[in-house]
């Protein structure tokens, strides 16, 4: 993940389509809000398991990034978060379309 994802991020925040750590994030996936859901890349492995199996039973896309719960949480101006969705469609293809140029 690059800094334009990050930064990307912080947009969807200030948009009010990121939805905050694993209580919000499996509520948006659930109801259906959720397009994204992107993990850090220290989450512990019962949530990438948790949140890995949600997303595949609901048809969601999941990103783990390689940025630590710190770095993602500077970068939308949180406290430590491990999990979050992009409840945009337009952001959520952004995003993974960044992810590919790497």
């Amino acid at each position: 993940m690059n800094d334009k994802v990050l930064g990307l991020l912080g947009m969807v925040r200030r948009s009010g389509k990121l939805s905050i750590g694993h209580d919000a994030a499996v509520s948006c996936l659930k109801s259906g809000k959720a397009k994204l859901c992107v993990l850090s890349g220290d989450a512990s492995q019962r949530l990438k398991d948790e949140m890995n199996g949600l997303c595949r039973r609901l048809g969601t896309k999941i990103f783990l990034s390689s940025y630590t719960m710190e770095k993602l949480a500077l970068s939308i101006g949180s406290k430590s978060v491990a999990v979050l969705t992009v409840n945009d469609e337009g952001f959520a293809k952004r995003i993974i379309e960044l992810t590919r140029e790497e």
